[in-house]
């Protein structure tokens, strides 16, 4: 069975046996952002990776905002389940941005990246730096590409960012509602022209179930095909 939860952020209870009693062997566990366990490379890191080889299932993550990109780019890129991945430990993948892979006989669309908060993007600003946690124009076109060759048809999508308007309906006050930005009117665009039975998004830090096909997730455990918290 395919699952999906929210940002680890290192949190290693999160990923403990029994945070993960529910999972099988042969299941897949999708984590939508922040994974936070690929950040230093020091053998605390490396012990509680090499841990996480002693499951029977595969965990896969998708990239957050608060991810060492340039580590992350030094694990080797290999085939899973139809798509490219860097492959962290024989069970552990992280999911590349608008990748399309088969898990179970259903398709998942995953766009990882992110925005991070607007004080932090002000200062990188000030400062020209180079953003790699946001989408590139390349990355959002070869997702389209890449969406054009499966007719737009996918069962699942999980990205970290939710489209524009979902962040706003989730949005507790105005305090909290963004200008839009270019990757969620791409996510926008993406909800109204894919076609798609469950969309799964971490970035919010709540677990909500939206709506038939929206479900924000963060510490629970969510069945693919069930959608609900």
């Amino acid at each position: 069975m395919l699952y999906f939860t929210g940002d680890t952020h290192g949190e290693q209870e999160r990923l403990s046996k029994a945070a993960l009693r529910e999972l099988s062997p042969g299941d897949t566990l999708i984590i939508c952002g922040d994974f936070g366990f690929i950040w230093d490379h020091s053998a605390k890191e490396q012990k509680f990776l090499d841990k996480l080889t002693k499951y029977r299932f595969n965990i896969c993550f998708l990239d957050g905002t608060h991810e060492n990109f340039e580590l992350l780019e030094t694990y080797p890129v290999v085939n899973f389940c139809g798509g490219a991945a860097h492959r962290i430990r024989r069970n552990v993948f992280h999911l590349m941005r608008g990748q399309i892979y088969e898990i179970e006989h259903k398709t998942l669309f995953t766009l990882g990246g992110g925005e991070p908060p607007e004080s932090q993007m002000q200062e990188d600003e000030e400062l020209d730096a180079v953003r790699a946690e946001i989408p590139d124009k390349n990355e959002m076109l070869f997702a389209v590409e890449n969406l054009q060759k499966h007719d737009y048809k996918v069962n699942y999508i999980a990205t970290h960012e939710p489209p524009a308007s979902i962040r706003d309906f989730l949005a507790l006050s105005e305090m909290n509602r963004r200008e839009m930005s270019a990757l969620g009117a791409f996510l926008d665009e993406l909800s109204k022209s894919a076609s798609f039975e469950k969309w799964y998004f971490g970035s919010m830090h709540i677990d909500k179930h939206i709506s038939r096909s929206y479900t924000s997730v963060f510490r629970e455990l969510i069945p693919a095909s069930e959608g609900e918290i």
